[in-house]
């Protein structure tokens, strides 16, 4: 979510982590990061969030704030380990940035310079490091404006949708950075606000008893949150930047031929298949049955 002014994630939140183990399929951890300013508060948890007591604290504690990224995470690769869990975070330019990807990349072993190493053992996390790498690379000594970074991202965005899905979400606190090789949804709220209806729960809300004519609100995911709202679907390769609750910039990414094939055929996509048992239930102790049996939203 990114919005001009604080808010807080509580609606969308409640229906978002019913799809954690409860109305959808990605029951292998979870996570949710405010930022305040350049620094950030992060949650993260290896239970689903549908049954997780932390995802209860965060739906009952309104933390305020513009740029919020949340992942529930079905597993493709990597344990089902804290480590894994979404959204994963680093420091660039003295600023936290924050990462979450729903998606599979297939034989993705970049080379790490050294400053940026996973500490997992995800395909996620190496792609964050890497776009970290390459920012820093190219940026080595500050951040430049954001217009020069949008543009970087791109380049580096376009080396790694080669090895396969590539949905993420991006941010350092100044702009939410959203791209999509298959799945991703947006919509704007803004003056005059309604009432919005959850999909995953029978919850409403009329935004126009807490909202301004100067508030607005972006919100991105996988699939619609809301039932009576106008959601965009991005279209497969685009690369959004959203600043004060809004589309700034955008660009395409060519997407591989065998990535779109998966929009076709949804069973060659690990990451959105609901028959491909998560490598979490390999571990003893790591899902219960009922999790495995349920085995899109944002997943690894």
């Amino acid at each position: 979510m990114n919005c001009a002014a604080p808010t807080d994630v509580t609606f969308s939140f409640t229906g978002f982590a019913a799809r954690g183990g409860a109305t959808d399929h990605h029951a292998d951890g979870w996570g949710i990061a405010f930022f305040e300013d350049k620094a950030c508060r992060l949650f993260i948890d290896n239970q689903a969030s549908a049954r997780s007591p932390i995802a209860e604290m965060v739906k009952n504690y309104p933390i305020k704030s513009r740029n919020t990224i949340a992942h529930i995470r079905k597993a493709t690769q990597g344990s089902c380990a804290l480590e894994n869990s979404h959204p994963f975070q680093r420091e660039l330019w003295g600023r936290h940035w924050i990462f979450a990807h729903n998606g599979d990349l297939q034989d993705f072993n970049p080379v790490m310079s050294g400053v940026y190493q996973p500490v997992g053992n995800t395909d996620s996390e190496r792609a964050f490091c890497l776009l970290l790498q390459g920012l820093r690379q190219a940026f080595p000594t500050s951040q430049p404006p954001l217009e020069e970074l949008f543009a970087t991202l791109e380049t580096l965005t376009r080396e790694i949708t080669q090895f396969g899905v590539f949905n993420f979400l991006m941010s350092n606190g100044q702009a939410l950075f959203a791209h999509c090789s298959t799945h991703l949804y947006y919509l704007v709220r803004r003056w005059p606000f309604s009432t919005a209806h959850l999909v995953d729960a029978d919850v409403s809300i009329d935004f126009a008893k807490y909202t301004t004519p100067e508030d607005r609100v972006a919100v991105i995911a996988t699939a619609p949150l809301t039932d009576n709202e106008v959601w965009t679907r991005f279209a497969p390769g685009d690369l959004l930047m959203f600043q004060h609750g809004e589309v700034v910039a955008q660009t395409s990414v060519p997407v591989p031929q065998k990535v779109l094939d998966k929009l076709k055929n949804p069973s060659l996509d690990a990451s959105a298949s609901a028959s491909r048992v998560s490598p979490c239930a390999q571990q003893p102790g790591a899902v219960d049955p009922e999790a495995v049996a349920a085995l899109q939203s944002w997943g690894e």
